[in-house]
Protein backbone atom coordinates (compact mmCIF):
# COMPACT_ATOMS: atom_id res chain seq x y z
CA UNK A 1 0.00 0.00 0.00
CA UNK A 2 2.67 2.24 0.83
CA UNK A 3 3.97 1.66 -2.19
CA UNK A 4 0.98 2.32 -4.04
CA UNK A 5 0.97 5.38 -2.26
CA UNK A 6 3.76 6.83 -3.88
CA UNK A 7 3.06 5.99 -6.64
CA UNK A 8 0.08 8.12 -6.76
CA UNK A 9 1.50 10.94 -4.93
CA UNK A 10 4.21 10.97 -7.37
CA UNK A 11 2.90 12.83 -10.14
CA UNK A 12 1.17 15.18 -7.96
CA UNK A 13 4.30 16.16 -6.51
CA UNK A 14 5.82 16.63 -9.98
CA UNK A 15 2.93 18.58 -10.69
CA UNK A 16 3.15 20.84 -8.18
CA UNK A 17 6.91 21.59 -8.55
CA UNK A 18 6.41 22.17 -12.18
CA UNK A 19 3.89 24.64 -11.74
CA UNK A 20 5.73 26.32 -8.73
CA UNK A 21 8.65 26.54 -11.37
CA UNK A 22 7.47 27.61 -14.29
CA UNK A 23 6.54 30.91 -13.47
CA UNK A 24 10.01 31.28 -12.96
CA UNK A 25 11.05 30.79 -16.63
CA UNK A 26 11.34 34.34 -17.87
CA UNK A 27 11.32 33.77 -21.69
CA UNK A 28 12.11 37.37 -23.17
CA UNK A 29 12.63 35.68 -26.88
CA UNK A 30 12.88 39.06 -29.04
CA UNK A 31 14.01 41.06 -26.70
CA UNK A 32 17.35 38.97 -26.65
CA UNK A 33 17.58 38.22 -30.05
CA UNK A 34 19.62 41.63 -30.60
CA UNK A 35 22.29 40.20 -28.22
CA UNK A 36 21.99 36.53 -30.08
CA UNK A 37 21.97 37.52 -34.03
CA UNK A 38 24.44 40.21 -33.17
CA UNK A 39 26.71 37.93 -31.47
CA UNK A 40 26.21 35.22 -34.63
CA UNK A 41 26.54 37.92 -36.98
CA UNK A 42 29.76 38.69 -35.70
CA UNK A 43 30.94 35.45 -34.93
CA UNK A 44 30.73 34.55 -38.32
CA UNK A 45 32.09 37.52 -40.04
CA UNK A 46 34.95 37.02 -38.02
CA UNK A 47 35.87 33.03 -38.63
CA UNK A 48 34.52 33.17 -42.17
CA UNK A 49 36.41 36.11 -43.12
CA UNK A 50 39.63 34.56 -41.76
CA UNK A 51 38.80 31.10 -43.29
CA UNK A 52 37.88 31.96 -46.93
CA UNK A 53 41.03 33.57 -47.84
CA UNK A 54 43.03 31.19 -45.35
CA UNK A 55 44.17 29.48 -48.19
CA UNK A 56 46.08 31.97 -50.20
CA UNK A 57 47.21 33.04 -46.93
CA UNK A 58 49.25 29.55 -46.42
CA UNK A 59 50.84 29.95 -50.29
CA UNK A 60 51.15 33.52 -50.51
CA UNK A 61 52.55 34.89 -47.22
CA UNK A 62 54.21 31.47 -45.32
CA UNK A 63 55.22 30.37 -49.03
CA UNK A 64 53.59 26.46 -48.41
CA UNK A 65 53.40 24.99 -51.89
CA UNK A 66 49.58 24.46 -53.07
CA UNK A 67 49.37 20.92 -52.10
CA UNK A 68 50.62 20.99 -48.68
CA UNK A 69 48.29 24.01 -48.02
CA UNK A 70 45.03 22.87 -49.50
CA UNK A 71 45.72 19.80 -46.99
CA UNK A 72 46.73 21.76 -44.52
CA UNK A 73 42.86 23.37 -44.71
CA UNK A 74 41.14 19.98 -45.48
CA UNK A 75 41.96 18.34 -42.64
CA UNK A 76 41.49 21.59 -40.55
CA UNK A 77 38.05 22.04 -41.66
CA UNK A 78 37.40 17.96 -40.93
CA UNK A 79 38.85 18.25 -37.19
CA UNK A 80 36.51 21.44 -36.45
CA UNK A 81 33.62 19.55 -38.06
CA UNK A 82 34.48 16.37 -36.52
CA UNK A 83 34.92 18.07 -33.16
CA UNK A 84 31.12 19.11 -33.14
CA UNK A 85 30.71 15.90 -31.16
CA UNK A 86 32.37 16.06 -28.75
CA UNK A 87 31.37 19.51 -28.12
CA UNK A 88 27.43 18.20 -28.05
CA UNK A 89 28.32 15.40 -25.71
CA UNK A 90 29.79 17.66 -23.58
CA UNK A 91 26.94 20.61 -23.91
CA UNK A 92 24.13 18.47 -23.13
CA UNK A 93 25.51 16.12 -20.72
CA UNK A 94 27.80 18.66 -18.26
CA UNK A 95 28.22 21.88 -19.10
CA UNK A 96 24.78 23.33 -20.66
CA UNK A 97 24.28 25.40 -24.00
CA UNK A 98 25.15 28.75 -22.18
CA UNK A 99 28.74 28.14 -20.76
CA UNK A 100 29.38 26.19 -23.72
CA UNK A 101 28.88 28.69 -26.27
CA UNK A 102 30.64 31.45 -23.98
CA UNK A 103 33.68 29.20 -23.51
CA UNK A 104 33.90 28.35 -27.41
CA UNK A 105 33.51 31.69 -28.46
CA UNK A 106 36.56 33.37 -26.58
CA UNK A 107 38.74 30.12 -27.45
CA UNK A 108 37.74 31.46 -31.18
CA UNK A 109 38.23 35.15 -30.64
CA UNK A 110 42.15 33.85 -29.17
CA UNK A 111 42.18 31.53 -32.46
CA UNK A 112 41.61 34.93 -34.85
CA UNK A 113 43.82 36.43 -32.58
CA UNK A 114 47.09 34.31 -33.02
CA UNK A 115 46.34 33.88 -36.35
CA UNK A 116 46.00 37.92 -37.09
CA UNK A 117 50.03 37.85 -34.72
CA UNK A 118 51.36 35.77 -37.85
CA UNK A 119 50.71 38.37 -40.23
CA UNK A 120 51.19 41.21 -37.75
CA UNK A 121 55.13 40.64 -36.70
CA UNK A 122 57.31 39.87 -39.10
CA UNK A 123 59.08 37.13 -36.96
CA UNK A 124 55.99 35.17 -36.96
CA UNK A 125 56.21 34.72 -41.13
CA UNK A 126 58.77 34.09 -43.55
CA UNK A 127 60.02 36.42 -45.53
CA UNK A 128 58.66 37.21 -48.30
CA UNK A 129 59.71 35.53 -52.07
CA UNK A 130 61.59 37.40 -54.47
CA UNK A 131 60.09 38.70 -57.64
CA UNK A 132 60.55 35.21 -59.78
CA UNK A 133 59.88 33.09 -56.73
CA UNK A 134 63.53 31.92 -56.81
CA UNK A 135 64.59 33.12 -52.97
CA UNK A 136 61.88 31.11 -51.43
CA UNK A 137 62.06 30.17 -48.01
CA UNK A 138 59.24 28.14 -45.81
CA UNK A 139 57.67 28.78 -42.36
CA UNK A 140 60.34 27.62 -39.27
CA UNK A 141 58.76 25.38 -37.08
CA UNK A 142 58.34 27.83 -34.35
CA UNK A 143 56.00 29.78 -36.96
CA UNK A 144 54.37 27.33 -38.13
CA UNK A 145 53.49 25.89 -34.89
CA UNK A 146 52.35 29.13 -33.47
CA UNK A 147 49.77 29.37 -36.67
CA UNK A 148 48.74 25.54 -35.81
CA UNK A 149 48.07 26.82 -32.20
CA UNK A 150 45.59 29.73 -33.84
CA UNK A 151 43.78 26.74 -35.66
CA UNK A 152 43.81 24.27 -32.70
CA UNK A 153 41.92 27.19 -30.84
CA UNK A 154 39.39 27.38 -33.59
CA UNK A 155 38.71 23.77 -33.63
CA UNK A 156 37.58 24.34 -29.72
CA UNK A 157 35.91 27.17 -30.73
CA UNK A 158 33.88 25.12 -33.67
CA UNK A 159 32.99 22.53 -30.96
CA UNK A 160 30.70 24.48 -28.95
CA UNK A 161 29.01 27.02 -31.54
CA UNK A 162 28.98 24.93 -34.27
CA UNK A 163 25.98 22.35 -32.62
CA UNK A 164 24.74 24.53 -29.91
CA UNK A 165 24.18 28.28 -31.59
CA UNK A 166 20.95 27.27 -33.26
CA UNK A 167 19.30 25.25 -30.67
CA UNK A 168 20.37 28.16 -27.97
CA UNK A 169 18.72 31.09 -29.98
CA UNK A 170 15.03 28.31 -29.85
CA UNK A 171 15.86 28.19 -25.91
CA UNK A 172 14.81 31.53 -25.05
CA UNK A 173 11.27 30.90 -26.93
CA UNK A 174 8.74 29.61 -25.02
CA UNK A 175 7.47 26.41 -27.26
CA UNK A 176 4.08 26.41 -25.43
CA UNK A 177 2.38 29.53 -26.48
CA UNK A 178 1.47 30.71 -29.95
CA UNK A 179 3.91 33.62 -29.75
CA UNK A 180 6.70 31.45 -29.29
CA UNK A 181 6.24 28.97 -31.72
CA UNK A 182 6.33 31.92 -34.31
CA UNK A 183 9.44 33.39 -32.83
CA UNK A 184 11.34 30.21 -33.12
CA UNK A 185 10.09 30.11 -36.66
CA UNK A 186 10.95 33.87 -37.12
CA UNK A 187 14.18 33.20 -35.61
CA UNK A 188 15.39 30.38 -38.02
CA UNK A 189 15.02 32.13 -41.21
CA UNK A 190 17.35 34.92 -39.18
CA UNK A 191 19.55 32.56 -38.28
CA UNK A 192 20.20 31.32 -41.85
CA UNK A 193 19.78 34.93 -43.01
CA UNK A 194 22.57 36.59 -40.99
CA UNK A 195 24.65 33.72 -42.03
CA UNK A 196 24.71 34.05 -45.77
CA UNK A 197 24.57 37.66 -45.09
CA UNK A 198 27.61 37.08 -43.02
CA UNK A 199 29.35 34.71 -45.80
CA UNK A 200 28.79 37.53 -48.58
CA UNK A 201 30.56 40.17 -46.53
CA UNK A 202 33.54 37.72 -45.73
CA UNK A 203 34.20 36.42 -48.95
CA UNK A 204 33.88 39.93 -50.39
CA UNK A 205 34.93 42.76 -48.43
CA UNK A 206 37.16 41.29 -45.71
CA UNK A 207 38.85 39.36 -48.72
CA UNK A 208 39.46 42.61 -50.44
CA UNK A 209 40.80 43.82 -47.71
CA UNK A 210 43.45 41.27 -47.24
CA UNK A 211 44.48 40.55 -50.67
CA UNK A 212 44.46 44.48 -51.70
CA UNK A 213 45.24 46.27 -48.75
CA UNK A 214 47.25 44.55 -45.95
CA UNK A 215 47.12 40.69 -44.45
CA UNK A 216 47.76 42.54 -41.03
CA UNK A 217 44.67 44.61 -41.19
CA UNK A 218 42.61 42.29 -43.24
CA UNK A 219 42.84 39.90 -40.31
CA UNK A 220 42.91 42.25 -37.60
CA UNK A 221 39.27 42.88 -38.26
CA UNK A 222 38.03 39.31 -37.77
CA UNK A 223 39.40 39.23 -34.45
CA UNK A 224 38.06 42.81 -33.88
CA UNK A 225 34.70 41.61 -35.40
CA UNK A 226 34.85 38.38 -33.03
CA UNK A 227 35.87 40.59 -29.77
CA UNK A 228 32.70 42.35 -30.49
CA UNK A 229 30.61 39.00 -30.63
CA UNK A 230 32.05 37.77 -26.85
CA UNK A 231 30.95 41.13 -25.70
CA UNK A 232 27.41 40.99 -27.12
CA UNK A 233 27.44 37.29 -25.73
CA UNK A 234 28.14 38.38 -22.19
CA UNK A 235 26.26 41.33 -22.27
CA UNK A 236 23.13 39.28 -21.95
CA UNK A 237 23.95 37.25 -19.10
CA UNK A 238 21.38 38.11 -16.98
CA UNK A 239 18.66 37.88 -19.44
CA UNK A 240 19.25 34.10 -21.44
CA UNK A 241 17.44 31.41 -20.32
CA UNK A 242 19.93 28.91 -19.94
CA UNK A 243 18.53 25.10 -19.86
CA UNK A 244 20.49 22.82 -17.42
CA UNK A 245 22.68 19.96 -19.14
CA UNK A 246 20.48 15.82 -18.43
CA UNK A 247 23.21 14.52 -16.67
CA UNK A 248 22.94 11.69 -19.04
CA UNK A 249 24.15 11.93 -22.90
CA UNK A 250 21.18 10.49 -25.43
CA UNK A 251 23.75 8.30 -26.94
CA UNK A 252 24.08 6.14 -23.66
CA UNK A 253 20.60 4.81 -24.86
CA UNK A 254 21.77 3.79 -28.11
CA UNK A 255 25.38 1.79 -26.40
CA UNK A 256 23.87 0.30 -24.08
CA UNK A 257 21.36 -1.08 -27.10
CA UNK A 258 24.08 -2.75 -28.50
CA UNK A 259 26.17 -3.98 -25.53
CA UNK A 260 23.18 -6.15 -25.01
CA UNK A 261 22.22 -7.29 -28.00
CA UNK A 262 25.41 -8.56 -28.16
CA UNK A 263 25.20 -10.15 -24.71
CA UNK A 264 22.26 -11.81 -25.89
CA UNK A 265 22.82 -12.90 -29.90
CA UNK A 266 22.96 -16.71 -29.07
CA UNK A 267 19.29 -16.18 -27.70
CA UNK A 268 16.67 -16.96 -30.61
CA UNK A 269 14.09 -14.89 -30.99
CA UNK A 270 9.94 -15.47 -30.47
CA UNK A 271 8.89 -17.20 -33.74
CA UNK A 272 5.12 -16.56 -33.52
CA UNK A 273 4.79 -13.20 -31.19
CA UNK A 274 6.59 -10.11 -29.91
CA UNK A 275 4.94 -9.60 -27.16
CA UNK A 276 7.47 -11.54 -25.12
CA UNK A 277 9.92 -8.83 -25.44
CA UNK A 278 10.70 -6.35 -23.24
CA UNK A 279 8.22 -2.82 -24.49
CA UNK A 280 8.56 -0.55 -21.16
CA UNK A 281 7.98 3.46 -22.16
CA UNK A 282 9.53 5.76 -19.98
CA UNK A 283 6.58 8.31 -19.14
CA UNK A 284 9.38 10.98 -19.20
CA UNK A 285 10.77 10.07 -22.84
CA UNK A 286 11.18 12.96 -24.56
CA UNK A 287 10.98 10.59 -27.87
CA UNK A 288 7.72 9.51 -29.77
CA UNK A 289 6.84 5.73 -29.65
CA UNK A 290 8.08 4.02 -32.66
CA UNK A 291 6.55 1.14 -33.74
CA UNK A 292 8.38 -2.15 -34.60
CA UNK A 293 10.43 -2.69 -37.84
CA UNK A 294 11.63 -5.56 -39.27
CA UNK A 295 15.07 -4.17 -40.36
CA UNK A 296 18.33 -5.58 -38.36
CA UNK A 297 15.53 -8.35 -36.57
CA UNK A 298 18.89 -8.79 -35.00
CA UNK A 299 19.26 -5.84 -32.26
CA UNK A 300 15.88 -6.99 -31.09
CA UNK A 301 17.69 -9.97 -29.00
CA UNK A 302 18.57 -6.60 -26.78
CA UNK A 303 14.97 -6.99 -25.49
CA UNK A 304 14.50 -10.51 -24.77
CA UNK A 305 13.92 -11.34 -21.22
CA UNK A 306 15.58 -13.80 -19.38
CA UNK A 307 15.28 -15.06 -16.12
CA UNK A 308 18.47 -13.52 -15.12
CA UNK A 309 16.72 -9.64 -15.67
CA UNK A 310 14.92 -7.76 -12.92
CA UNK A 311 12.49 -5.25 -13.55
CA UNK A 312 11.19 -2.65 -11.21
CA UNK A 313 7.65 -1.87 -9.94
CA UNK A 314 7.51 1.26 -11.82
CA UNK A 315 7.90 -1.22 -15.10
CA UNK A 316 11.59 0.03 -16.49
CA UNK A 317 14.69 -2.16 -16.26
CA UNK A 318 16.79 -2.54 -12.65
CA UNK A 319 19.89 -3.06 -14.94
CA UNK A 320 19.27 -1.31 -18.81
CA UNK A 321 22.65 -2.96 -19.57
CA UNK A 322 20.96 -6.25 -19.65
CA UNK A 323 17.73 -5.92 -20.69
CA UNK A 324 16.81 -2.93 -23.13
CA UNK A 325 13.30 -1.89 -24.27
CA UNK A 326 12.37 -2.28 -27.57
CA UNK A 327 11.58 1.36 -27.58
CA UNK A 328 15.43 1.60 -27.67
CA UNK A 329 16.78 -1.10 -29.88
CA UNK A 330 13.67 1.15 -32.30
CA UNK A 331 15.86 3.83 -31.67
CA UNK A 332 18.84 2.61 -32.32
CA UNK A 333 17.67 1.13 -36.08
CA UNK A 334 16.77 4.68 -36.80
CA UNK A 335 20.67 5.75 -36.30
CA UNK A 336 21.88 2.26 -37.97
CA UNK A 337 19.66 3.10 -41.22
CA UNK A 338 20.66 6.66 -41.53
CA UNK A 339 24.34 5.29 -41.52
CA UNK A 340 24.28 4.25 -45.45
CA UNK A 341 22.61 7.53 -46.02
CA UNK A 342 25.18 9.44 -44.47
CA UNK A 343 28.35 7.78 -46.42
CA UNK A 344 26.70 8.97 -49.44
CA UNK A 345 26.86 12.36 -48.32
CA UNK A 346 30.87 12.20 -47.76
CA UNK A 347 30.95 11.60 -51.05
CA UNK A 348 28.64 14.13 -52.73
CA UNK A 349 30.75 16.96 -50.65
CA UNK A 350 33.61 15.76 -52.34
CA UNK A 351 32.86 18.11 -55.25
CA UNK A 352 31.76 21.32 -52.77
CA UNK A 353 34.84 21.27 -51.02
CA UNK A 354 37.07 21.64 -54.36
CA UNK A 355 34.81 24.59 -54.97
CA UNK A 356 36.75 26.04 -52.10
CA UNK A 357 40.01 25.04 -52.06
CA UNK A 358 41.38 23.90 -55.78
CA UNK A 359 38.98 26.66 -57.40
CA UNK A 360 41.01 29.36 -55.43
CA UNK A 361 44.23 28.13 -57.08
CA UNK A 362 42.80 27.99 -60.56
CA UNK A 363 41.43 31.52 -60.13
CA UNK A 364 45.18 32.70 -59.23
CA UNK A 365 46.05 31.59 -62.48
CA UNK A 366 43.27 33.02 -64.37
CA UNK A 367 42.92 36.53 -65.27
CA UNK A 368 40.05 37.86 -63.09
CA UNK A 369 40.17 41.77 -63.95
CA UNK A 370 36.57 43.06 -64.51
CA UNK A 371 35.95 44.24 -68.26
CA UNK A 372 39.82 44.31 -68.84
CA UNK A 373 40.05 47.20 -66.17
CA UNK A 374 42.58 47.51 -63.24
CA UNK A 375 40.41 45.72 -60.80
CA UNK A 376 40.98 42.41 -59.76
CA UNK A 377 37.83 40.43 -58.02
CA UNK A 378 40.04 38.36 -55.35
CA UNK A 379 40.43 34.71 -55.94
CA UNK A 380 38.68 33.37 -52.78
CA UNK A 381 35.80 35.62 -53.67
CA UNK A 382 34.60 33.59 -56.40
CA UNK A 383 32.95 31.38 -54.10
CA UNK A 384 30.24 34.47 -53.78
CA UNK A 385 28.36 33.21 -56.84
CA UNK A 386 27.60 29.48 -55.12
CA UNK A 387 26.03 31.32 -52.18
CA UNK A 388 24.46 33.49 -54.49
CA UNK A 389 22.79 30.61 -56.50
CA UNK A 390 21.80 28.96 -53.17
CA UNK A 391 20.08 31.90 -51.67
CA UNK A 392 18.11 32.98 -55.01
CA UNK A 393 17.03 29.26 -55.69
CA UNK A 394 15.64 28.34 -52.15
CA UNK A 395 12.90 30.71 -52.43
CA UNK A 396 11.87 29.85 -55.95
CA UNK A 397 11.64 26.57 -54.93
CA UNK A 398 9.83 26.91 -51.70
CA UNK A 399 7.05 29.25 -53.16
CA UNK A 400 6.71 28.53 -56.49
CA UNK A 401 8.69 24.78 -57.08
CA UNK A 402 7.03 23.06 -53.94
CA UNK A 403 3.25 24.05 -54.44
CA UNK A 404 3.34 23.04 -58.21
CA UNK A 405 4.76 19.38 -57.00
CA UNK A 406 2.20 19.16 -54.74
CA UNK A 407 -0.14 19.24 -56.55
CA UNK A 408 0.64 16.62 -58.53
CA UNK A 409 2.68 14.37 -56.12
CA UNK A 410 0.17 15.49 -52.76
CA UNK A 411 3.23 15.08 -50.74
CA UNK A 412 3.76 17.76 -48.41
CA UNK A 413 7.42 18.71 -49.68
CA UNK A 414 6.35 18.11 -52.85
CA UNK A 415 8.46 15.53 -52.96
CA UNK A 416 10.47 13.24 -50.37
CA UNK A 417 13.43 14.42 -48.49
CA UNK A 418 15.19 11.41 -50.27
CA UNK A 419 14.35 12.26 -53.64
CA UNK A 420 15.22 15.89 -53.03
CA UNK A 421 19.22 14.80 -51.81
CA UNK A 422 18.83 12.73 -54.93
CA UNK A 423 18.45 15.62 -57.45
CA UNK A 424 21.29 17.19 -55.84
CA UNK A 425 23.85 14.40 -56.14
CA UNK A 426 22.83 14.71 -59.79
CA UNK A 427 23.87 18.22 -60.04
CA UNK A 428 27.31 17.56 -58.07
CA UNK A 429 27.86 14.61 -61.21
CA UNK A 430 27.63 17.73 -63.56
CA UNK A 431 29.33 20.21 -61.47
CA UNK A 432 32.45 17.90 -61.27
CA UNK A 433 32.41 17.37 -65.59
CA UNK A 434 31.83 21.15 -65.83
CA UNK A 435 34.61 21.85 -63.89
CA UNK A 436 37.22 19.84 -65.22
CA UNK A 437 35.98 21.29 -68.91
CA UNK A 438 36.61 25.13 -67.40
CA UNK A 439 40.11 23.83 -66.16
CA UNK A 440 41.02 22.02 -69.73
CA UNK A 441 39.69 25.59 -71.16
CA UNK A 442 42.10 27.77 -68.68
CA UNK A 443 45.13 25.48 -68.76
CA UNK A 444 44.91 25.74 -73.16
CA UNK A 445 44.90 29.02 -73.20
CA UNK A 446 47.45 29.69 -70.37
CA UNK A 447 49.47 27.47 -72.66
CA UNK A 448 48.67 29.21 -76.10
CA UNK A 449 47.68 32.24 -75.30
CA UNK A 450 49.30 33.76 -71.84
CA UNK A 451 48.71 37.31 -70.71
CA UNK A 452 52.04 39.24 -69.39
CA UNK A 453 50.62 41.92 -67.56
CA UNK A 454 50.96 39.66 -63.93
CA UNK A 455 54.25 39.59 -62.36
CA UNK A 456 54.92 35.86 -63.25
CA UNK A 457 54.85 36.03 -67.36
CA UNK A 458 53.21 32.75 -68.69
CA UNK A 459 51.72 31.50 -65.38
CA UNK A 460 48.35 33.12 -65.47
CA UNK A 461 45.61 32.17 -68.27
CA UNK A 462 43.51 34.67 -71.00
CA UNK A 463 40.94 32.84 -69.87
CA UNK A 464 38.60 35.21 -67.98
CA UNK A 465 37.74 33.64 -64.26
CA UNK A 466 34.23 34.22 -64.67
CA UNK A 467 34.32 30.95 -66.73
CA UNK A 468 34.02 29.55 -63.38
CA UNK A 469 30.49 30.92 -62.34
CA UNK A 470 28.53 27.79 -64.41
CA UNK A 471 30.67 25.14 -61.98
CA UNK A 472 29.90 27.32 -58.86
CA UNK A 473 25.77 27.65 -59.94
CA UNK A 474 25.86 23.82 -59.88
CA UNK A 475 27.79 23.80 -57.07
CA UNK A 476 25.14 26.25 -55.03
CA UNK A 477 22.19 24.32 -57.04
CA UNK A 478 23.27 21.02 -55.43
CA UNK A 479 23.80 22.29 -52.08
CA UNK A 480 20.24 23.80 -51.78
CA UNK A 481 18.45 20.07 -53.19
CA UNK A 482 21.03 17.96 -51.27
CA UNK A 483 22.80 20.30 -48.08
CA UNK A 484 19.22 21.56 -47.02
CA UNK A 485 17.66 17.89 -47.78
CA UNK A 486 20.50 16.16 -45.81
CA UNK A 487 19.95 18.81 -42.43
CA UNK A 488 16.09 17.94 -42.74
CA UNK A 489 16.60 14.28 -43.29
CA UNK A 490 18.63 14.33 -39.49
CA UNK A 491 16.12 16.52 -38.34
CA UNK A 492 13.25 14.07 -38.27
CA UNK A 493 14.61 10.58 -38.64
CA UNK A 494 16.45 11.29 -35.11
CA UNK A 495 14.45 10.26 -32.08
CA UNK A 496 14.11 13.82 -30.79
CA UNK A 497 16.43 13.74 -27.42
CA UNK A 498 19.35 13.09 -30.04
CA UNK A 499 19.11 16.61 -32.53
CA UNK A 500 22.00 18.21 -31.29
CA UNK A 501 23.41 14.28 -32.56
CA UNK A 502 21.67 15.07 -35.70
CA UNK A 503 23.76 18.48 -36.04
CA UNK A 504 26.81 16.91 -35.36
CA UNK A 505 26.26 13.76 -37.38
CA UNK A 506 25.79 16.86 -40.28
CA UNK A 507 29.25 18.19 -39.45
CA UNK A 508 31.00 14.81 -39.19
CA UNK A 509 29.96 14.21 -42.65
CA UNK A 510 31.35 17.39 -44.01
CA UNK A 511 34.37 16.19 -41.97
CA UNK A 512 34.35 13.11 -43.83
CA UNK A 513 34.29 14.72 -46.96
CA UNK A 514 37.73 17.28 -46.15
CA UNK A 515 39.55 14.26 -45.26
CA UNK A 516 38.27 11.89 -48.13
CA UNK A 517 39.60 14.98 -50.33
CA UNK A 518 42.72 14.98 -48.90
CA UNK A 519 43.15 11.07 -49.66
CA UNK A 520 42.71 11.71 -52.99
CA UNK A 521 44.67 14.70 -53.49
CA UNK A 522 47.62 12.82 -51.95
CA UNK A 523 47.34 9.63 -53.90
CA UNK A 524 46.97 11.32 -57.27
CA UNK A 525 49.21 13.71 -56.09
CA UNK A 526 52.13 10.87 -55.29
CA UNK A 527 50.91 8.13 -58.17
CA UNK A 528 50.83 10.56 -61.08
CA UNK A 529 54.43 12.11 -60.11
CA UNK A 530 56.35 9.55 -62.19
CA UNK A 531 53.48 8.75 -64.91
CA UNK A 532 53.88 9.58 -68.96
CA UNK A 533 51.32 12.46 -68.46
CA UNK A 534 52.95 14.42 -65.45
CA UNK A 535 52.07 15.21 -62.01
CA UNK A 536 48.55 15.67 -62.24
CA UNK A 537 48.70 18.63 -59.10
CA UNK A 538 52.03 20.40 -59.34
CA UNK A 539 52.75 23.66 -57.65
CA UNK A 540 51.84 25.28 -61.45
CA UNK A 541 48.50 24.10 -62.58
CA UNK A 542 49.27 24.78 -66.46
CA UNK A 543 52.15 21.97 -66.54
CA UNK A 544 49.64 19.34 -64.15
CA UNK A 545 46.05 18.01 -65.59
CA UNK A 546 43.77 19.13 -62.90
CA UNK A 547 40.94 18.72 -65.35
CA UNK A 548 41.66 14.77 -65.15
CA UNK A 549 41.11 14.82 -61.03
CA UNK A 550 37.85 16.66 -61.42
CA UNK A 551 36.63 13.67 -63.95
CA UNK A 552 37.86 11.14 -61.49
CA UNK A 553 35.67 13.30 -58.75
CA UNK A 554 32.92 13.00 -61.97
CA UNK A 555 33.38 9.51 -61.68
CA UNK A 556 33.15 8.75 -57.96
CA UNK A 557 30.00 10.97 -57.94
CA UNK A 558 28.10 8.80 -60.94
CA UNK A 559 29.39 5.93 -58.34
CA UNK A 560 27.85 7.34 -55.44
CA UNK A 561 24.25 8.31 -57.31
CA UNK A 562 24.18 4.97 -58.23
CA UNK A 563 24.89 3.72 -54.43
CA UNK A 564 22.34 6.42 -52.92
CA UNK A 565 19.67 5.15 -55.22
CA UNK A 566 20.40 1.62 -53.43
CA UNK A 567 19.86 2.97 -50.32
CA UNK A 568 17.01 5.35 -50.98
CA UNK A 569 15.20 2.21 -51.90
CA UNK A 570 16.08 0.52 -48.95
CA UNK A 571 15.41 3.02 -46.52
CA UNK A 572 12.29 3.34 -44.24
CA UNK A 573 11.01 6.17 -42.83
CA UNK A 574 11.03 7.03 -38.78
CA UNK A 575 7.12 5.50 -38.08
CA UNK A 576 7.06 3.62 -40.99
CA UNK A 577 6.02 0.10 -39.15
CA UNK A 578 6.00 -3.38 -40.45
CA UNK A 579 2.52 -5.02 -41.49
CA UNK A 580 2.92 -8.52 -39.67
CA UNK A 581 0.23 -9.80 -37.40
CA UNK A 582 2.83 -10.14 -34.47
CA UNK A 583 3.91 -6.41 -35.16
CA UNK A 584 0.32 -5.07 -35.15
CA UNK A 585 -0.81 -7.00 -31.88
CA UNK A 586 2.43 -5.53 -30.02
CA UNK A 587 1.66 -2.39 -31.25
CA UNK A 588 -2.35 -2.73 -30.14
CA UNK A 589 -1.02 -3.57 -26.16
CA UNK A 590 2.62 -1.21 -26.11
CA UNK A 591 0.48 2.07 -26.11
CA UNK A 592 -1.10 1.52 -22.46
CA UNK A 593 2.74 -0.28 -21.65
CA UNK A 594 2.53 1.25 -17.61
CA UNK A 595 -0.56 -0.93 -17.33
CA UNK A 596 1.32 -4.13 -19.06
CA UNK A 597 4.76 -3.63 -16.43
CA UNK A 598 3.06 -2.55 -13.47
CA UNK A 599 1.78 -5.60 -13.22
CA UNK A 600 4.57 -7.94 -13.20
Amino acid sequence: MNLVGKRDSGPEIMEKNEAEEEPKINYRGWKVMPLIIGNETFEKLGTIGTLANLLVYLTTVFNLDSITATNIINIFNGSASLSTVVGAFLCDTYFGRYSTLGFCTVSSFLGLLVIQLTAWIKEMHPPSCGKENSTCTGPSTGQMAFLLCGFGLLIVGAAGIRPCNLAFGVDQFNPNTESGKKGINSFFNWYFFTFTFAQMVSVSLIVYVQTNVSWALGLGIPAVLMLLACTLYYMGTNYYVKVKPIGKAPLTTIVQAIVVAVKKRKLNLPQQSLLSLFNYISPHSLNSKLPHTSQFRFLDKAAIITPKDDINPDGSASDPWNLCSMQQVEELKCLVRVIPIWVSGIFFFVVIVQQNTMLVLQTLQADRRVLNSNFEIPAASYTIFQMMSLTIWLPIYDRIIVPLLQKFTKKEGGITVLQRMGIGMFLSVLCAMVSGFSEERRRTMALSNPIGIYPRKGEISSMSALWFIPQLALAGLSEAFTLVGQVEFFYKQFPENMKSLAGSLFFCGLAGSSYLSTLLISIIHKVTANSATGNWLPQNLNKGRLDYFYYVIAALEVFNLGYFILCANWYKYKGAATTTSSDLELDQVSKPSETTHNTV
